[in-house]
């Protein structure tokens, strides 16, 4: 139809541009923001081809679920351009090199064989619902495809723990050795012994701001938060500030 061939010929040319963008981009942080707008896109022409299932859920599920957890790993991270360049695997470079011209061959060779038989009507297609229509196909002609897809999310999300799990500089302190630490007195002062005091207890405003109370009735310099120390935030006795 007209607005479905005008639809396609606004959207697709993005989609494309997106994926360049994707490709050529120098930072990781750009690239998956390219790759969310080529994903909202393809879900404008889905729901264009009256699949409107697909389209919300290649939305909500890739766009804002996937897409957003990939770019805040990568911020969490903060891979840039100069950490790229390092190779963290021996031969990594060259076996990516190798596994992509090997995809290309075995795209290339798929599309080049491949047939398209005639074609169906929406409305036939989705003579039962669509969100019907597309479980069908799914768990029975492309169950294998999506339980592979299924798996490498799976796998992406590992990644992305480990990843974002960085390794400690010092070897973590057991229960017993902060339990010792915590009674050592420091400049022989034991009042710390049963904890710090927290902000706003035995105070008159309860709030982070206002300093914990000693049983004299002073300020206890030991509840001021290190944060709102640091940004001159604190309130006094009265709660200004």
């Amino acid at each position: 139809m007209t607005g479905e061939a005008v639809a396609f010929w606004i959207i697709a040319p993005i989609v494309v541009l997106g994926a360049i963008g994707l490709v050529a981009s120098r930072k990781a942080v750009h690239s998956a923001l390219w790759l969310a707008v080529t994903m909202i896109g393809l879900a404008i022409l889905y729901i264009s081809q009256d699949a409107p299932f697909l389209g919300v859920v290649q939305i909500i599920v890739y766009t804002g679920a996937v897409m957003m957890l990939f770019l805040f790993v990568i911020m969490l991270v903060g891979v840039d351009s100069s950490d790229s360049l390092v190779e963290t695997l021996r031969g990594q470079r060259l076996a990516a090199v190798l596994v992509g011209l090997g995809f290309a061959a075995v795209l290339i060779s798929a599309v080049s064989r491949a047939t398209l038989g005639e074609a169906v009507p929406v409305a036939e297609l989705n003579a039962g619902g669509n969100v019907e229509s597309l479980a069908e196909l799914i768990f029975t002609d492309y169950l294998f495809a999506f339980e592979l897809t299924s798996a490498l999310l799976v796998t992406a999300a590992v990644g992305a723990l480990v990843l974002a799990l960085q390794p400690r500089v010092f070897p973590k302190k057991s229960q017993r050795e902060q339990a010792t630490e915590r009674f050592r007195p420091v400049d022989g002062d034991l009042s710390n012994a049963a904890g710090l005091p927290a902000p706003g207890v035995l105070a008159r405003h309860n709030a982070v701001g206002t300093p914990a109370l000693l049983p004299d009735g002073t300020p206890s310099e030991a509840s001021y938060s290190r944060v709102l120390r640091a940004r001159e935030a604190l309130e006094d006795e009265e709660g200004d500030q």
